[in-house]
């Protein structure tokens, strides 16, 4: 076969222009900081982009390369590609260099301070060196929080292809569970993960399938939430969580030398609170809600804690408390609930059966059932 069946690709957003994933790095020593600059003219002063700058010409500088590097070398780098981009003198070359030929001529030096995370407060750049020219250079020591280290970690990029077919070919038993044509390996879940994540994150999945995300991100000691709709949530999902939880074996157990442990919650979401009438254009409580149910979802709706305790329901704080009924509320009703309240303490009703007109105390509230729910909640009604 001369080409892979299947080719899959990852697209990867970011919500900030600082956001940067977690790089690898190899550990090389000083080799490629072989550059010394010397300056044998005073140049001229000016400022770019609110830092000082010295400009060398080209008969006022020297950039001598060493036969050995150490760690008060200079590594040499162009100022081109994404490099413009990713870093800070990259941009400065982007934004304050770039053209600058025309005003300070080709083959000049720029010191520019108060740039850089080296042993030295400034950093140097060198433009363009003859007509027709654009690119340039800018050379940068050995970091500082790597001088104690007697090796240098080097940036590697994050790679543009992943030969997966083996994992893709291996994974149908990986968690013990099975989903033909829909699972993805854990090891293309763990290099997502890792490369965008941190250990103690959150990942969330809201498609789960036979649940890698969540077991892979549970292995890589992240939390997490998955979401998942049918019968797929106890036959794959759960199983497979179950037997990470006991240690299993697969995936990417080996690499992160996975033994068992932990835990999570499982819910179900609850049926809807309101639903349309069947003949009228209305909405109405669930008739498959129990009296402790509504209680509890009206508590959720409203903020506040379902704990029934006495003639309450809930409360938000120690003055603020909700009482839910099917009962008709009248003014004796509130009186007899207003009689519970202690001094400084308020109440919020809700109750399906409301008399009109009432007067009521300054810290007791009334709402309807359904109409006030209505609102709190995403629908649109259709009565006007």
């Amino acid at each position: 076969m001369d080409f892979h069946k299947e080719i899959e690709q990852v697209l990867v957003y970011r919500k900030s222009y600082g956001a940067t994933p977690n790089f690898d790095h190899d550990d090389v020593g000083y080799e490629k900081f072989i550059y010394e600059i010397q300056e044998t003219g005073e140049g001229r002063e000016i400022e770019l982009g609110g830092k000082r700058v010295v400009v060398f010409e080209s008969n006022e500088y020297k950039i001598v390369k060493k036969d050995v590097g150490d760690e008060y070398g200079l590594k040499e780098i162009w100022a081109t590609g994404t490099i413009l981009d990713g870093n800070s003198s990259g941009r400065f070359f982007r934004d304050y260099l770039t053209g600058r030929y025309e005003a300070d001529g080709y083959g000049v030096l720029y010191k520019v301070y108060g740039i850089g995370d080296d042993r030295y407060d400034y950093r140097y750049f060198t433009g363009p060196k003859r007509a027709g020219a654009t690119k340039g250079k800018y050379y940068q020591g050995v970091p500082v929080d790597q001088l104690e280290s007697e090796t240098v970690q080097r940036k590697k990029p994050i790679g543009g292809f992943y030969d997966l077919a083996r994992n893709f070919g291996n994974c149908r038993h990986e968690g013990g569970v099975e989903f033909r044509s829909g699972k993805k390996p854990e090891a293309l879940i763990e290099m997502i993960i890792r490369y965008f994540s941190n250990y103690g994150d959150w990942v969330l999945d809201s498609f789960l399938g036979s649940g890698s995300t969540i077991a892979t991100a549970h292995k890589m000691g992240r939390k997490w939430v998955g979401v998942e709709l049918g019968d797929h949530a106890y036959t794959l999902c759960k199983v497979r969580m179950d037997n990470v939880i006991n240690g299993d074996k697969t995936g990417i157990s080996k690499d992160y030398h996975w033994e068992g442990g932990g835990g999570y919650h499982f819910y179900e979401l609850a049926p809807s609170l309101l639903v349309k009438n069947d003949k009228l254009p209305i909405y109405q409580i669930n008739p498959s809600y129990t009296f402790e149910m509504l209680c509890e979802a009206i508590c959720k709706i409203e903020g506040f804690r379902y704990k029934p305790q006495d003639v309450f329901h809930g409360h938000s704080s120690e003055k603020r408390f909700i009482h839910i009924t099917t009962e008709f509320i009248n003014a004796g009703y509130i009186k007899s609930l207003s009689a519970r309240l202690a001094e400084g303490q308020s109440l919020l009703i809700y109750g399906t059966k409301v008399q009109s007109d009432m007067v009521l105390p300054d810290n007791i509230e009334v709402k309807k059932i359904p109409k006030d729910l209505l609102e709190k909640c995403d629908f649109e009604s259709e009565v006007q």
